[in-house]
């Protein structure tokens, strides 16, 4: 009841909840404007691509333990470092209960899509600086009608993403076929 039909993110949510990729937060909400959590986009994107077996089963991240609380997320989390569309935030963690940036899950999406280059190196916006470890994906994600930005000169890279843009950007990606 929380996604007004017309909405931006309208369609997108409809696609992730009829293809099991997410569930609205109760039976009649979906939360559209709640930052999504690293350990939940990671999930998603695993979701959408099959919901692929891991090859290994240790976790190397001493912050997603193999219990009850991270079961959603364990082995998402363990195809996705697998498969390298994340190291993690060092080492040792990972950080499944920490918002995401829309810069990390651009990224997240460009990685999994295999890191095509950007045909186009010119940014249009200017807190998107050309040393950032998402400057291209956010140059493909853009190429790609996956983000307009929040303004036509504002990417917004260190604001959370939230569960409607996480929705719409892959809504986006998976509809090009990455």
């Amino acid at each position: 009841t929380d996604v007004a039909a017309g909405s931006y993110c309208y369609d997108a949510v409809q696609w992730a909840v009829a293809n099991g990729i997410t569930k609205g937060t109760d039976t009649t909400h979906f939360s559209p404007n709640a930052g999504c959590t690293r350990g939940q986009v990671v999930t998603f994107l695993w979701r959408a691509a099959g919901r692929p077996a891991p090859s290994g089963s240790v976790q190397q991240f001493s912050d997603v333990p193999k219990t009850n609380s991270y079961a959603y997320c364990y082995d998402a989390i363990l195809w996705a470092v697998e498969n390298g569309i994340t190291k993690g935030t060092d080492a040792t963690h990972f950080s499944p209960n920490a918002t995401v940036t829309r810069a990390q899950f651009v990224t997240f999406l460009w990685r999994y899509a295999g890191e095509p280059a950007p045909k186009n190196m010119s940014c249009g916006f200017n807190d998107v600086d050309a040393n950032a470890f998402y400057y291209k994906a956010v140059l493909w994600a853009v190429e790609n009608g996956v983000t307009t930005g929040k303004t036509a000169t504002q990417f917004a890279p260190g604001a959370t993403c939230t569960r409607c843009e996480v929705a719409a950007f892959m809504f986006r990606a998976f509809s090009k076929g990455i």
